[in-house]
């Protein structure tokens, strides 16, 4: 028994050297998880098990599939090709991956493939198949689409299709959701997208569609035609109830408001940057004429395009958020939000409006969020009982400087107001009927307060009380006066306080009593000295930079020691030895001092200003001159005692060996 046992280990031993062993797959296999990518791949490794449920291949070099390269897995539910260099599918390929969901193709070059005209055959249960990438032209897409009954997510995103035919998915019925983003689409065929009965999303984006004139699919949801060219968006006259709840027309050329279905579900609308010029579905009879002979409103075959064909009332009771900005509205009446009973966002920023007002008999007031920054505004207007949702107003970049003074304090749930690059003046918190100031007292509500760049020459005392804010922007106010109880009222509230830019010499506010002010800026003034606490500092970041300051008193260091996490202290001319503390609290490396590069100081140096970074600065710099004269002739003086000791030793030794040879002479 033993010899056969040595007889079979000895034959063993001399066939082994002469096998090949099996090579390890170079994917991650986890379960029935398969991840083949970014492995420059030329083919599928053989070694992979025969179950698997998700296989990715995407970034290889594979350009064919067929059944030598990739042998079908029968039980794959999701196959990931993307970013390969796939031009060849072997025809019916995929009719034996019977469970396969999943198919992404992306980033390929189908559009070869596409060029033969071969259909690629049935695929059988894939729910979302992407061909976006591709390089595919009007009608490619066909041969991949004419035989996928439960297709319901298609991407053709990134390819050159210019034209959507009626017949492109009639092999793809099922499909809910199609993205056509980023094509060079001018044309879909009347019927196109009428018989997916179950569609509702469609990416239009980024194409060249000029027209939507007879807008009817009832099913759909969402719709986004932003960056075409849209000149007009007109629904067809119906009684049907659309369920579009989503629609994005912003980036296109639209010239008047379009005429959306009259029963709708609409609850998110975006006209931003386009060139409206009126909220109507068109202009005056005048002004079409001009459009018309510009070439607006005319096909290359003379034929009138895009005009609203009736002027029908537009009932939005459902919408939630409009964006007009950015267009050439100079007017908008107050009637027109009369059916907008649930809108919560308005942005009409960055147009051309004069007058903004909203009255008792349409209030508004389910409004959170008003935008009505770079116009025109002369007037602005909101009457009693009115915008009682209102938390956020922005009005920058209007130039107004008249107001009636009260117009804040009618809105009970203000919350943020942006009143920056305007030319308003602040009353005192009892002064009476005005509408040369505008009062920010008594706002119990108001938490964001931004008046920057008002030219803004006086902070009366008391003109924040009983507003409890969080955020006070003061800044590039240059000139402005700032009194000792400018900011009374807010110490108990205040977190940030912005004085940036405002041309400030001296300070006397005591921020000791802001007990929960936790940023604080002072940048780009003429401040000289800064001692602004009295006790202990609860200011984690101070701005400093770009003003006149020599030293900071050790009080002040000493105050925010404790607190203070981020210092900005550079361009200043700063004293290196009138500093210690501030030099100490520097180098120490617990705070982070952002412009640390631009953080210098001056010394003297042999009658001479010297300038150093403050992380350079060492104790030698700041040692008075007498002590430097008195160590220099200390040296001195032990240099010249040496040497004379060192003559006397020379002259002692001289006369001694002269000595001992006159000795043995004798």
């Amino acid at each position: 028994m033993g010899t056969r046992l040595w007889i079979l280990m000895l034959v063993v031993n001399q066939v082994a050297p002469y096998r090949r062993p099996a090579e390890a797959s170079p994917c991650q296999v986890v379960h029935e998880d398969v991840d083949c990518s970014s492995l420059n791949l030329r083919r599928v490794p053989a070694q992979l098990p025969a179950s698997i449920h998700l296989l990715d291949l995407s970034r290889n070099l594979l350009q064919n599939l067929t059944d030598q390269e990739l042998p079908a897995f029968s039980g794959v539910r999701s196959l990931n090709l993307h970013a390969n260099k796939i031009q060849f599918i072997q025809p019916g390929f995929f009719q034996d991956m019977s469970l396969l969901e999943v198919l992404d193709l992306s980033e390929n070059s189908l559009d070869l493939y596409a060029a033969l005209k071969t259909h690629v055959g049935l695929l059988a249960s894939v729910r979302h198949l992407d061909l976006s990438g591709n390089g595919l032209f009007t009608d490619m897409s066909d041969y991949f689409l004419s035989d996928a009954p439960l297709l319901t997510n298609l991407s053709l995103d990134g390819n050159s299709i210019t034209k959507i035919s009626r017949d492109t998915f009639n092999g793809s019925q099922a499909l809910t959701n199609i993205d056509l983003h980023n094509n060079v689409i001018i044309e879909i065929e009347e019927g196109a997208f009428e018989s997916l009965t179950g569609l509702s999303e469609l990416d239009l984006s980024v194409n060249s569609i000029s027209c939507i004139t007879d807008f009817n699919l009832v099913q759909l949801k969402t719709l986004n035609l932003s960056k075409n060219s849209l000149t007009s968006f007109q629904t067809i006259d119906s009684d049907l109830e659309f369920e579009l709840m989503y629609l994005d027309l912003r980036e296109n050329k639209i010239l008047y408001f379009p005429v959306l279905p009259q029963r709708n579900k609409l609850i998110y609308l975006d006209l931003s940057r386009n060139l409206l010029r009126s909220v109507n579905c068109s202009g005056p009879l005048e002004e079409l004429e001009n459009l018309k002979a510009s070439g607006y409103l005319f096909t290359d075959h003379d034929k009138p395009l895009c005009l609203c064909t009736n002027q029908r009332h537009q009932d939005l009771p459902k919408l939630l958020y409009l964006d007009l900005s950015y267009n050439q509205l100079k007017t908008i009446p107050t009637s027109f939000f009369s059916s907008m009973v649930s809108l919560e966002s308005l942005n009409i920023s960055n147009n051309c409006l004069e007058s903004f007002s909203v009255n008792a008999e349409i209030p508004l007031n389910s409004l959170k969020t008003l935008d009505i920054s770079y116009n025109n505004l002369q007037n602005l207007s909101f009457g009693e009982n009115t915008l009682a949702a209102l938390e956020v107003l922005h009005l920058q970049g209007n130039a107004l400087s008249m107001l009636d003074a009260g117009i804040f304090s009618r809105l009970p749930s203000i919350r943020s107001l942006h009143l920056q690059q305007n030319l308003f003046s602040i009353c005192p918190p009892l002064q009476g009927p005005t509408n040369d100031c505008i009062r920010l007292s008594s706002i119990p509500t108001l938490s964001y307060l931004y008046l920057s760049e008002n030219s803004l020459m006086s902070i009366p005392p008391g003109a924040f009380q009983g507003s409890s804010l969080l955020i006070l922007d003061l800044s590039q106010n240059p000139g402005m006066y700032l009194e000792l109880s400018s900011l009374s009222g807010l110490e108990t509230s205040l977190t940030h306080l912005s004085l940036r830019g405002n041309q400030l010499q001296t300070l006397a506010v005591d921020f000791t009593l802001f007990r929960k002010l936790k940023s604080l800026d002072l940048s780009v003034n003429r401040l000289t000295g800064v001692s602004l606490w009295s006790g202990e500092s609860s200011v984690e970041s101070l701005n400093l930079q770009k003003n006149s300051l020599v030293t900071l008193p050790s009080d002040t260091v000493i105050a925010l020691q404790k607190t203070l996490r981020t210092l900005y202290v550079g361009s200043n001319p700063l004293s290196c030895c009138g500093n210690p503390y501030l030099l100490t609290l520097l180098q120490q490396g617990r705070l982070s001092v952002p412009d640390i590069a631009a953080a210098t100081c001056w010394y003297t140096r042999d009658s001479e200003s010297v300038e150093i970074s403050v992380s350079a600065v060492q104790p030698e710099h700041c040692e008075p001159v007498d002590r430097k004269v008195l160590w220099i002739s200390v040296i001195v003086v032990l240099a010249l005692g040496l040497s004379l000791v060192s003559v006397v030793a020379l002259k002692l030794c001289h006369s001694k060996t002269h000595g001992f040879k006159r000795g043995i002479k004798a």
